[in-house]
């Protein structure tokens, strides 16, 4: 019993008892008792300087200043977050990457890249579309000459193979051998088709192997992230290629 109950107990007064303060208001502050002083007392400077520590951080902010957290930064249920994008993966490559191998894939890249080979070996990238231009200068000393140029006439050629970027044999050629080759305009047009056809078989087999390229990266991205080193991703993932991750140095046994 303590010293107060005794007094009062001996006076035969009623004690006095501070009221307790009820845990679905200790949000609120202190509970107003008569020994509390010092403690409200700091509880009020506490927040005061908290107030003036704010006041001043707001007067000198830059009203111009820009970061990415401003746009990505949110508040949910009260608690602030931080939004992380997404990362761009296509259903093919989630499909390919949840049930082929890293093997398989890199397997299949090669045999890509051989086919390629095989193509461009073949075809020599004649006329292919998206293929630089060539470009061939002449150069003169006079306007003149600039105005009278021919160019079949300085190519020494008919005027029907200037076009002609491969395969444009002189004057001088065409007079002594005689032209080889398909000359039926029919049969020009289709041979000119099936190029055509073959130029798109390898734009077809470029984008494959690019794609396979991208997946093995991305399934060896996932078996690297079941490392239990810390690690901070650095740039995103992307459907045209793997997030990047930046691990930390730990030095082997």
């Amino acid at each position: 019993m303590s010293a107060a109950f005794r007094k009062a107990a001996k006076s035969g007064q009623r004690p006095h008892r501070e009221r307790a303060q009820p845990a679905a208001r200790r949000k609120l502050g202190l509970l107003e008792k008569k020994k509390d002083y010092r403690l409200r007392a700091d509880d009020y400077h506490k927040k005061q300087n908290a107030l003036r520590a704010l006041q001043k951080k707001a007067l000198d902010k830059n009203p111009d200043e820009f970061y990415f957290k401003m746009i990505r930064a949110g508040l949910q249920d009260g608690v602030h977050t931080i939004k992380q994008p997404k990362d761009e993966v296509t259903p093919e490559q989630v499909k390919l990457m949840r049930t082929q191998d890293i093997k398989y894939v890199e397997m299949k890249r090669v045999a890509e890249a051989k086919k390629i080979e095989r193509l461009k070996s073949e075809l020599h990238l004649l006329d292919a579309e998206g293929k630089n231009p060539n470009q061939h200068v002449f150069f003169f000393d006079t306007k003149k000459e600039v105005q009278e140029f021919d160019i079949a006439t300085h190519l020494d050629t008919v005027p029907e193979l200037v076009g002609r970027v491969y395969n444009r044999p002189t004057i001088a050629t065409l007079q002594k051998e005689t032209l080889k080759g398909a000359t039926d305009p029919t049969h020009l047009k289709k041979l000119a088709q099936q190029r055509k056809n073959q130029y798109d078989l390898l734009k077809q087999r470029i984008e494959r192997e690019k794609a396979m390229f991208v997946i093995a990266q991305k399934i060896q991205t996932r078996k690297d992230l079941l490392d239990k080193t810390h690690k901070v991703k650095v740039k995103k993932e992307t459907t045209n290629s793997p997030a990047i991750y930046k691990f930390k140095f730990q030095r082997k046994r």
